[in-house]
């Protein structure tokens, strides 16, 4: 039985608890929150964009701490699982990794490059695991399209064009200050430099256009540029759209014996040279929370394993947010910028 602790009650704590019910060998022991009625199971305030809304909860069988300190001495605890704010990830995962606690930090894994090879460089020392949760790879339409790229079914991948767009958030103070997250670039876009750099490598090179206000770019469309035998490959993430769509993402991908179409709002469709468009089907219906149950339980077999799993890879979320950095400032220099 592998034993969570949870730090950090917000939007994404309150998903990784509701995730943690359904896991297999493993639960949640304790949490830690500075909120005294988030310690007391009062959750109705707690809200994001996806998901069911907070209620109260009952935390009798859980441990509840006011400080991360009082949580890491705790010895009941095999898995930090850290869904603070981003600009304290690397602070509360170096804390957690010295304190000889496995490490699953949220996305991104910090806001600066520096500090993300600090953490990875702690988990080495400390000879424990840091992953790096980013959820894409497990929603279903996007762990198919990723199959489809290792298995080769569909022959070479040629082209692909992603997309992941919002309305300004404002479910939380926190979520839309850019010092705390990045901004949108990326807070939001991360999901997709990641996701290009599982299935694609990192580029040769970046170049991005977009939108700035106030110093924090808020909208690009980025070519990643892999050289005459790479694959064409652009994005366009921000958060611009107004409230009537509050959110969207999908892609395209084009192989050499097949196309893949999701757009976020209708069905995964699979084009094929004989005219047939076919819809896969996918366990677990339509509840994004069944994306988060899949990570966490990769999570908790990698502990159980001692055995990092390549879709939380540290290595590869740092990489990620490196790309980000480098699109922000192709778009503040208006050149490509080499990766």
């Amino acid at each position: 039985m592998i034993r969570i602790g949870i730090v950090g009650i917000g939007f994404m704590g309150m998903i990784h608890y509701l995730a943690a019910q359904k896991l297999k060998d493993a639960r949640v022991t304790a949490i830690s929150s500075r909120d005294p009625k988030k310690l007391a199971g009062d959750w109705r305030g707690i809200h994001g964009n996806f998901g069911p809304p907070g209620e109260k909860m009952d935390l009798g069988k859980v441990k509840r701490y006011k400080s991360l300190d009082a949580l890491l001495k705790d010895p009941d605890i095999d898995l930090v699982d850290i869904c603070n704010p981003t600009h304290v990830h690397p602070k509360t995962a170096i804390a957690a990794l010295q304190a000889g606690k496995h490490v699953l930090v949220e996305k991104a894994i910090a806001l600066e490059a520096k500090d993300a090879d600090a953490m990875l460089a702690a988990a080495k020392k400390a000879g424990k695991l840091l992953m790096v949760a980013h959820v894409l790879p497990f929603v279903p339409e996007y762990a198919f399209a990723t199959e489809a790229v290792r298995s080769g079914e569909y022959g070479k991948l040629l082209a692909a064009t992603f997309q992941r767009v919002i309305s300004k958030p404002d479910w939380s103070a926190e979520i839309a200050d850019a010092s705390k997250t990045g901004g949108p670039a990326v807070d939001l876009h991360i999901h997709d430099t990641h996701f290009i750099g599982l299935i694609c490598g990192v580029p040769k090179q970046v170049f991005s256009t977009g939108v700035v206000d106030k110093g924090t770019v808020m909208h690009l469309t980025t070519q990643y540029l892999y050289g005459a035998n790479g694959p064409s490959v652009s994005c366009t993430s921000g958060a611009l759209t107004m409230k009537g769509r509050e959110f969207i993402h999908g892609f395209e991908m084009y192989f050499e014996k097949g196309t893949l179409i999701f757009s976020g709002i209708t069905p995964l469709k699979v084009l094929t040279p004989d005219g047939k468009v076919t819809e896969p089907k996918f366990k677990g219906g339509s509840d994004p929370v069944t994306a988060f149950i899949a990570e966490i339980q990769t999570a908790v077999d990698a502990v159980a394993n001692h055995k990092e799993p390549a879709l939380l890879s540290g290595k590869l979320a740092r990489d990620a947010l490196v790309l980000c950095h480098n699109e922000c400032k192709s778009v503040l220099t208006g050149k490509a910028v080499p990766t």
